[in-house]
């Protein structure tokens, strides 16, 4: 009691707490479930009944995803005020698969969506209650500006596969209970021990020089008063120089009478103890200290241990106990990013020290499991999973990324064989990874070589740490959250060190030592090496840690001579039961050997000839096509294996020109198998699939999309059975098209202020901008205008003379109608460019690339407002470049812009955007492009999977535009039209070789020979409308043309070259 009461006089020094308001609103009994309706996405099913509740009755969503991705909802008119602070609870039980578990709430307008999304949701069998706080609910989506819900109309509770299945969800007694608002700045805690002569206040009073002893030996609990009930996300506990406890715990309470144990630490090693207690409610803490860190000579750092002297200390020493906000213990990243910023830069991955990380993927041709290697060395082990980080002690010092200079290679500039190298003043560190074996039996590798480049022998050791942090990104938060990895235990069993039972690392030569600690005992890289850490390398070693936070290492002693170069190395198994590797270097070498010959031998199917000055952009194409051949799993294209682990068909289609063009059309074949039988009953496209099936959202440029699929594959393929076999998909597709631009040809929209809209697509947010509200987008119509192009050209291969006639008189109408609408909209909005969506009137030039190529509408578009169109994306590129613009950041979706550039006969403007993007390759020797790029380098952002395939394959198609594409209007190939005149009259020239187009392999040298420019063109491409050689105005054509020895005309800027020719020769 004496403690007791002591803490109720010290509650009484405080300020007034805030009443807590116990008024709880019933919205919904859940009595009556009439008021309820069901619905669900396309072909699954959803149903709502009346069942026995948690108090009277409740109302039950019955679903049924049937194979497919998708939703069901359950939802009501339901309107209510939300004050400034609220809860929302309701009971909740049900039956079925895992999956991602919704509360949405509307406002009037029904187009402003907030939410709480638990993903992965395994609902109770009992009744559970379920509580959502007012920070809880963010904005999903909507228009307005607004960020906060005022007042909600409607209420949704949705389950969206993750699992997918059959299942039911019950709800009962949806409430809401007002909560008083938390202050600006909670009150400084109020500390006691209910000794006489206490030091408690010592530990709160932010004072590190002071500190609360109490005897060693003696029961002793610190008590702090909070205030009020208060909401945190961990504590934080700073020790003393001697005096840590090493085994402690962590009560809480609300009352002062009731107490829950909140944390325990077992073998803490002093310094700074960060404590996470995700959502943690509590007026009071207590903390009982019950054993000291043992007697030590080792000197620690903050959070490394303690220095204890001789003798072991008589009384703890806390100096300070901190109460942290509730975003401290947000997630496990959250938490270790507070912890990093707490140490020494470099003990930690850049990223959790608040600065943009950049990666590269690790794999193999065909998917399946994937690493990553980081921009400073450290190699992820497999999705969302754990890395190998590289230290080096160096005389007693720690050296880590960011106390050397890092570069980044590729095996030959080009392969997908990445490397990071470390330069210290007297050694360098190369770290090497790459991965080999099929998909199902994949491995991958970690390659070390340290090199001593001083004139005297150097003594090093490598430390090669196992910590659960993904490269990954921590700001990553699509579909696979980056930054922490949990990790529950960790292993060495002699061999091969083991994370999780399921990750397994493999050293190539036996470490001289092991390491292994839990994370209240020190996981960070000083604390790994300290001689007190290690362990013989003979020696198991295991260790579970609660806090999924534990770290190993591998730690090899090397004396190197001047110029000596020691390699170590892991292996590590992706996939399969791999088999044994030989031990050693002599196997790292036979299978980097390998690997390399095996790449070159995909990569090669099609060469540039190129100046020095302009090799990146062969290095370029060809790790770009490694990383669309990394990025697929199985048949399955798609655009990263990360945050877009899934196959958008806008992505695979791209994808598939790019694969075409460089020799893979198989790839694309196999893709258009896998996604035909995913085309709904009714004909609509799904926009993505993945492993829960077909996505229902309405995405209105698919369609269009997959019959491009479809058509472009037999260009490059010739297989008439495969498209025989999509046929059917194909015919749906354009019925349901037809039934789409039927909805919107209806007398609502030859209204004046609706005419602008006529004949076109209906909404959908297919376009990445798009995503607050649906838009008429014009990449939807001219996507879904190639749909038709290519039906009638599918039909007229398939002997189908009738769906043809049918197909080229809907082609014919949407062509006019989207004509008419580009216009109109250029004079409803008032501008004079084309608009990216019809509605909107918004500036979108990326977008339009598209009606140029794949679309091939160039010479159908407006003129003026399609050349308004570029010369403003030009200006505006121009003020980007120049900084006379402030901006942020961009896609490298622009990409499409070099290609446009390059059909618009702007030379000049496609080579300056080309050098723009080339420049935010990060790195760039990685010959890769995020998602999104920002103009500060370190500044954090989401950005994507790294590399996004489906850029790669943006720039594989506007890279190889520069050199030849197949102009729509009558089928030629237009040649070296994006080809500088300076590159010509280098020795080496420009040249291709078996660059595939859909009339044959494409090969040609050019270059300046003497006072001539001579063109040679190989055997193999015969494009119906020949070949045409394109020289820019003002750049001194060369008049004296002859084709194969006969004199020639040029017909404007153009050289039309006849099928068979073989040598052109330009005085």
């Amino acid at each position: 009691m004496r403690i007791l009461t002591s803490i109720l006089a010290l509650s009484a020094a405080l300020m007034a707490a805030p009443a807590v308001a116990q008024d709880t609103r019933v919205l919904d009994s859940m009595d009556d479930a009439s008021r309820w309706e069901a619905s669900a996405s396309t072909d699954v099913h959803a149903a709502v009944s009346a069942v026995a509740g948690h108090d009277g009755r409740a109302v039950r969503l019955d679903y049924d995803f049937d194979g497919k991705a998708g939703y069901a909802v359950l939802s009501r008119p339901l309107p209510f005020d939300l004050p400034d602070n609220y809860e929302i609870s309701f009971w909740v039980r049900g039956a079925g698969p895992v999956n991602t578990f919704e509360v949405k709430l509307t406002d009037a307008s029904a187009e402003n969506v907030w939410w709480k999304q638990t993903a992965r949701y395994d609902f109770p069998d009992g009744w559970t209650k379920f509580v959502i706080k007012r920070r809880q609910v963010s904005k999903a989506w909507g228009p307005s500006p607004e960020t906060v819900l005022r007042r909600a109309e409607r209420v949704e509770f949705v389950v969206v596969a993750a699992e997918g299945g059959k299942g039911a969800v019950e709800i009962d007694q949806l409430s809401q209970r007002a909560l008083p608002v938390d202050p600006v700045a909670p009150p400084q805690p109020v500390a006691g021990d209910g000794r006489p002569q206490t030091t408690a206040a010592n530990a709160v009073d932010l004072d590190p020089k002071t500190a609360w002893t109490p005897p060693v030996g003696e029961p002793s609990a610190l008590t702090l008063d909070l205030g009020y009930e208060r909401e945190f996300g961990g504590l934080t506990l700073r020790w003393g120089e001697r005096g840590a406890a090493a085994d402690y715990r962590i009560s809480a309470s609300t009352d002062g009478r009731d107490w829950r144990e909140l944390a325990t630490v077992t073998g803490g090693n002093g310094g700074v103890d960060w404590l996470r207690t995700p959502e943690a409610t509590a007026r009071w803490l207590r903390l009982e200290p019950l054993k000291p860190v043992p007697a030590s000579d080792v000197v620690g750092s903050s959070g490394a241990g303690q220095r204890l002297g001789a003798g072991q200390a008589t009384t703890y020493a806390l100096t300070e106990i901190e109460v942290e906000p509730l975003a401290f213990g947000e997630d496990a990243t959250a938490f270790v990013e507070a912890v990093a910023k707490e140490n020494r830069r470099g003990l930690y991955p850049r990223g959790f020290f608040g600065e943009q990380p950049y990666w590269t993927l690790v794999g193999v041709d065909g998917g399946g499991e994937s690493g990553l290697i980081g921009e400073d060395g450290a190699i992820e082990l497999r999705r969302a999973g754990p890395s190998i980080e590289p230290f080096v002690i160096d005389n007693g010092r720690l050296i880590t990324w960011a106390d050397v200079n890092v570069e980044q290679g590729l095996k030959d500039g080009d392969l997908p064989i990445p490397s990071v190298t470390w330069t210290a003043d007297d050694w360098t560190l190369k770290i090497t990874s790459f991965a080999d074996g099929a998909p199902d039996q994949a491995r991958l590798w970690g390659r070390y070589d340290l090199t001593n480049t001083s004139n005297r022998p150097r003594t090093l050791t490598l430390a090669l740490t196992a910590r659960p942090l993904q490269v990954n990104g921590p700001v990553q938060f699509l579909a696979i959250p980056g930054g922490v990895a949990p990790v529950e235990r960790i292993a060495w069993d002699g061999a091969s060190l083991t994370l999780n039972d399921d990750v397994r690392v493999q050293p190539l030569t036996a470490p001289d030592a092991v390491a292994a600690s839990s994370f209240d005992a020190g996981v960070d890289p000083q604390s790994l090496i300290l001689p007190s850490a290690r362990r013989p390398a003979g020696e198991p070693v295991m260790v579970s840690d609660p806090t999924d936070l534990p770290a190993g290492a591998l730690l090899y002693e090397v004396m190197l001579q001047p110029g000596e170069t020691r390699t170590f190395g892991f292996l590590s198994p992706l996939a399969g039961e791999t088999p044994q590797a030989g031990q050693g270097v002599a196997a790292l070498d036979q299978a980097e050997r390998a690997l390399a010959a095996e790449w070159r031998e995909k990569l090669d199917r099609v060469d540039l000839t190129l100046p020095p000055a302009a090799q990146r952009i062969e290095d370029a194409l060809k790790s770009s096509l490694a990383h669309m051949l990394m990025s697929r799993q199985g048949p399955i294209l798609q655009p990263g294996t990360r945050s877009y682990n899934r196959s958008w068909i806008r992505d695979g289609a791209m994808m598939a020109e790019g694969l075409n063009r460089l020799g893979m059309a198989e790839h694309s074949a196999d893709y258009l198998r896998w996604y035909a039988p995913y085309v709904f009953e009714n004909g609509k496209v799904p926009c993505c699939v993945d492993a829960r099936g077909a996505d229902p959202v309405p995405e209105n440029d698919s369609h269009g999309e997959f019959v491009f699929l479809a058509a472009e594959t037999y260009r490059y393929t010739g297989d008439e059975a495969l498209l025989r076999q999509v046929w059917p998909q194909v015919q749906k597709a354009v019925a349901y098209m037809d039934e789409l631009r039927a909805s919107t040809r209806t007398p609502e929209f030859q209204t004046p202020d609706q005419r602008h809209l006529y004949g076109l697509l209906p909404p959908t947010i297919s376009h990445e901008g798009y995503s607050d509200k649906a838009a008429y987008s014009y990449w939807d119509d001219f996507w879904g205008l190639l749909g038709y192009k290519d039906a009638v050209f599918i039909a007229q291969t398939l002997g189908d003379a009738e769906a043809a006639a049918r197909y080229a008189a809907a082609r014919d109408q949407f062509a006019a109608d989207i004509r008419a609408s580009i216009v109109a909209t250029a004079e409803h909005h008032d501008i004079d460019w084309i608009a990216g969506a019809a509605d909107r009137g918004d500036f979108d030039a990326t977008s339009t690339t598209i009606a140029l190529s794949p679309s091939g509408e160039q010479d159908n578009l407006p003129p003026e407002l399609m050349a308004r169109t570029f010369d403003r994306y030009w200006e505006n590129f121009q003020n980007r470049l120049t900084n006379r613009t402030a901006w942020k950041d961009y896609t490298p979706y622009e990409w499409r812009l070099v290609g446009a550039y390059v059909r618009l006969g702007q030379k000049d403007r496609a080579l300056a955007v080309l050098d723009f993007l080339m420049a935010d390759r990060r790195p760039e020797a990685w010959n890769g492009w995020a998602e999104v790029v920002g103009r500060d380098k370190r500044e954090p952002r989401f950005i994507g999977d790294m590399p996004h395939a489906w850029i790669s394959s943006d720039y594989i198609r506007s890279a190889l535009d520069l050199f030849a594409y197949e102009r729509d209007r009558d089928h030629a190939l237009v040649l070296a039209a994006g080809v500088p005149q300076a590159w010509l009259d280098t020795k080496e020239g420009v040249g291709v070789k078996d660059l595939r187009t859909a009339y044959g392999s494409l090969t040609y040298a050019y270059r300046k020979q003497g006072a001539a420019y001579v063109l040679t063109l190989g055997e193999g491409a015969t494009p119906p409308g020949g070949y045409v050689l394109q020289w820019p105005a003002g750049e001194g054509r060369p008049e004296r043309v002859r084709i194969d020895g006969r004199a020639a005309q040029w017909t404007g800027d153009e050289l039309a070259i006849p099928v068979g020719a073989r040598r052109i020769t330009l005085n």
